[in-house]
Order: structure tokens, then C-alpha cells, then sequence
């Protein structure tokens, strides 16, 4: 389907396929989708909304009830929800669709039960306790799904686990300073599940599509935010991130580009590495220099040019990863 699509789209760009004609070669191509797969689409997403309404559904039944409820009956409530999501999901006639939506609502319904258990006993936890608590004990649910929704979501709660651990001590034997840690975690940390997904995916036929794409974002705003914040707060004096941001940006552009060519991968690094030139920029002749209006000039000036060669540059990568 991708393929037909790249070809289609080369061939109207060519001015092979006339204007006129679009409509039809669209109708002729099958890229259009069918009455019965829109069909199963609104199927599919009715049972997912459902699913995950239902799940928020016991979570804010509790929360309004709670002076009227025990702390047995909240404790029942949820954990009832939770053995009947789990039976829906082991059941052999349901489909592996109605299970996979299964097993997300319990998911959903283990975070429910470790706060209900928090707020009712007053542990006094740190909240990234929560978040790995959730994640350890939610593992062993999404490794049986093997759904690619649960793997993210999983991710994701590690995520707000090491984040708020490396905001609340900051970083190991000191390295990294306490505002800094927590990005530094959050890059590690998506950086080495981009490596795992993409290891998996080539060797392990694990589904690729959106994913590694978030992944890859996941990866690209911490180290990003640390050069912004090396640039304001420290300025060119020597850190860490100066040395691994051009490794990443290179990294990017080598895989994304020859081993796997990704446009989007590609043209989130011209992001990323355009947003640090102009603030480098703005470093250099705004804050240390004295002429302000030419400054503001030059600097529009570069973000143009860099801009305009980007997609220049961007619209001819994606000609040559389209062939």
C-alpha cells in the first residue's frame, strides 16, 4: 500500500496522471478505502473508546462516591472491574481484538488500584514510585498482548517513573545536576527503547510504524531541551550534551538515511538542529552583542536560509527514497 501510494504521488508529480485524473487513478488504485473497511474502522474505534470509557468510568464512580463508599467497597469496585477485564481478555471466544482492549482497560485499571491504595492508606510513596509500581506490575500483561498501543503506554509510564525519580534526587553520585537529570533519564531512557524497537523490528518482525516514530521524539526533545539549556543558562562553555547532540544528529541522519530511510526521522533532526542554530544565533548577537537591529535582521535572515534549504533539501531526499 505504501509503495502504490509513493508511486501514485511520483506520477501526479510528473505530470504523467493529469489533474482531471486524480480522482480516478485514486478510484483505480484501490487506496481508497471500501465501505466495509470503513465499517471495521468505526468498529474498531467504537470498542476501543468503549473499553477505555469504561475503565475511567470505575475510576470516577469511585472518586464521586467516595464519602459514601467504604474502603472495602472501593477496594471491590475496582478490583472487580479489573478480574472482569482479565476474564474478557483470557476468554477463548473473544476475538484478539476484544482481548487486546481487554487487557488495556486493566492496564488502565492497575494504576486505579495503586492510587485508590495510596490515597486510602496515606503510604506517603514519592509519585514515581507510582509510575514504576504500575509499569513493573502491568508488564507482564503487555508482553502476553504484544500490542504495540500497551507496549507505548507501558513506555510511557516508565517514562513519568524515571522523570520524576531524577527531578525528586536528581542525578547518580552527583554527575548530572537536579534540573538537568530528569531529561537526561528521559533521553537514556527513549534512546535505548528506539535501539530495542529497531533491533526487534529488523529481527524480530515487531511492528514499526508510529512507534518508533513517538520513540524517536521521545529521544529528540530531551537532547534537544539539554543544548537549549546549556546554551542559555551556561553558554559555550564545555559540557556533556555538546559532545553526544552532534553524535545523535549524526546517528540520525546515518540509520534514517542508508540503513532505514525515514523522511520523518530525517526532517526531525532539521528540526531539532534548526532550533539550536537559531538560538545559538540569538546567543551570539543578541545577548553578547550591542547592534540590535541588525542582529534581529541577520538572525531572520539565517532562519530563512535554513528553513528554505531544509525543505529544499528535504523534497529531494524524499525524491531519491521514493525511486
Amino acid at each position: 500500500m505504501a509503495s502504490t501510494r509513493r508511486e501514485l504521488i511520483s506520477l501526479i508529480e510528473q505530470g504523467v496522471i493529469p489533474p482531471e485524473q486524480v480522482a480516478r487513478a485514486l478510484q483505480a488504485s484501490g487506496l481508497l478505502p471500501s465501505p466495509r473497511a470503513w465499517a471495521l474502522f468505526i468498529d474498531r474505534l467504537l470498542l476501543w473508546l468503549g473499553g477505555l470509557a469504561l475503565a475511567f468510568a470505575v475510576l470516577f464512580f469511585v472518586a464521586y462516591n467516595w464519602a459514601e463508599m467504604g474502603r472495602w467497597l472501593r477496594f471491590g469496585v475496582v478490583q472487580a472491574a479489573m478480574v472482569l477485564a482479565v476474564g474478557i481478555a483470557i476468554w477463548p471466544k473473544a476475538s484478539p481484538m476484544v482481548q487486546c482492549v481487554a487487557l488495556t482497560s486493566a492496564t488502565l485499571l492497575v494504576g486505579v488500584l495503586l492510587a485508590l491504595f495510596g490515597q486510602v492508606y496515606q503510604t506517603g510513596a514519592d509519585p514515581w514510585q507510582l509510575f514504576f509500581t504500575w509499569a513493573l506490575l502491568a508488564l507482564p500483561w503487555v508482553w502476553v498482548a504484544r500490542l504495540e498501543l500497551l507496549w507505548v503506554l507501558w513506555l510511557g509510564l516508565l517514562n513519568l517513573a524515571v522523570g520524576l525519580y531524577f527531578r525528586t534526587w536528581g542525578g547518580p553520585f552527583g554527575v548530572l545536576t537536579s534540573s538537568d537529570a530528569a531529561l537526561w533519564g528521559l533521553f537514556g531512557l527513549n534512546t535505548l527503547a528506539l535501539i530495542t524497537w529497531e533491533w526487534g523490528a529488523r529481527y524480530r518482525d515487531w511492528p514499526r510504524q508510529w512507534a518508533v516514530r513517538l520513540l524517536a521524539v521521545g529521544s529528540g526533545v530531551p537532547i534537544t531541551l539539554l543544548m537549549i539549556v546549556s546554551i542559555v543558562d551556561v553558554g559555550l562553555v564545555w559540557s556533556p550534551v555538546l559532545a553526544i547532540y552532534p553524535l545523535w544528529l549524526m546517528a540520525l541522519y546515518g540509520i534514517y538515511r542508508y540503513w532505514r530511510p525515514d523522511l520523518f526521522m530525517i526532517a526531525g533532526g532539521c528540526v531539532s538542529a534548526l532550533t539550536v542554530t537559531t538560538l545559538l544565533l540569538a546567543r551570539l548577537l543578541l545577548w553578547e552583542g550591542d547592534w540590535q537591529e541588525g542582529s534581529l535582521l541577520l538572525i531572520t535572515i539565517a532562519v530563512l536560509a535554513m528553513g528554505a534549504g531544509a525543505v529544499v533539501w528535504l523534497k529531494r531526499l524524499h525524491r531519491e527514497i521514493s525511486q
